[in-house]
């Protein structure tokens, strides 16, 4: 797969940091991320761009779009130091730096394919009580993934990251797009099907559980949730998780269970975030 050639930080960027020192700490099909230290803080700066289509992939524009649609939910969310703009080539945003480790590395301990695997019902809790807040707040993620909950050092509290699919902020128009499914891995049977039909899906709460159910059984397993290629056409991926039943979850009770509970595949039998942080809360005491 072809490396997207790396560009520097934009002079619209610079001007509103005192940067210090940066380094990039993502770079992919469609952004950059940098990791930026100034006289004050640390933030993390992202650049957005569109993707050329080629023989491997799709060309996308919206990825140009999504470090401004962040930004604007950033703010809307209340943050006091996000901040966004444009650039020759798609879009710019700045927020604050989150201390800490994502789910997928803290339970790289925990991870087993063919065992039961042990991983830590706190962190579980603080994942699931990042996500409810969002909830409680009136919106919903729509890319929940093991990448997006970041854990401080004392594992007691989650940052839930990557905001720009969020559905329920006001958004500018000319910064907004239609919301075309998330990374397959996580996504809800719904939302497949939906995007499968018509090629675009809404975003839900009960996707958002869905979510985070593949999401806790990737980290503590190493398994998709569904069965399909490595290298399957993201079309393959989406019949997979409509038409198949996910593995089995072969996490330790009552953790299990939950997940379980939370893989359903109707909407309407997947417990509320709300109900998984009580079950989680009852499980960590």
């Amino acid at each position: 797969m072809t490396t997207p050639e790396q560009t520097s930080i934009p002079a619209p960027i610079i001007s509103v940091l005192d940067i210090s020192e940066s380094a990039v700490v993502v770079h992919r099909r469609g952004s950059t991320v940098w990791r930026v230290r100034s006289r004050d803080a640390e933030y993390a700066v992202k650049l957005g761009y569109p993707i050329t289509a080629t023989d491997q992939w799709e060309a996308a524009e919206w990825t140009a779009l999504a470090p401004a649609r962040e930004g604007a939910v950033l703010q809307e969310l209340g943050s006091a130091t996000a901040a966004y703009g444009v650039w020759d080539r798609g879009t710019w945003n700045v927020q604050p730096w989150h201390e800490g480790s994502d789910l997928q590395a803290v339970w790289a301990p925990h991870r087993t394919r063919h065992e039961v695997s042990h991983p830590p019902t706190r962190d579980a809790l603080a994942c699931a009580r990042a996500l409810t807040e969002l909830h409680d707040k009136g919106y919903v993620h729509g890319d929940v993934q093991p990448a997006h909950f970041i854990l401080d050092s004392e594992r007691t509290s989650a940052a839930i990251i990557d905001l720009a699919l969020v559905h329920g902020a006001e958004i500018p128009k000319r910064f907004d797009f239609p919301y075309r499914g998330c990374l397959v891995h996580y996504e809800a049977p719904e939302i497949s099907r939906s995007v499968l039909e018509s090629g675009e899906a809404t975003p839900t709460p009960e996707a958002d559980v869905y979510g985070l159910g593949a999401t806790l059984f990737m980290a503590a397993t190493g398994w998709r949730h569904v069965e399909y290629q490595d290298d399957a056409p993201r079309a393959e991926q989406r019949r997979a998780i409509v038409n198949r039943s996910h593995r089995p979850v072969n996490v330790v009770r009552p953790l299990g269970w939950l997940i379980n509970d939370m893989l359903r595949f109707e909407p309407r039998d997947r417990p509320s975030m709300q109900e998984v942080c009580k079950a989680l809360e009852t499980e960590a005491q």
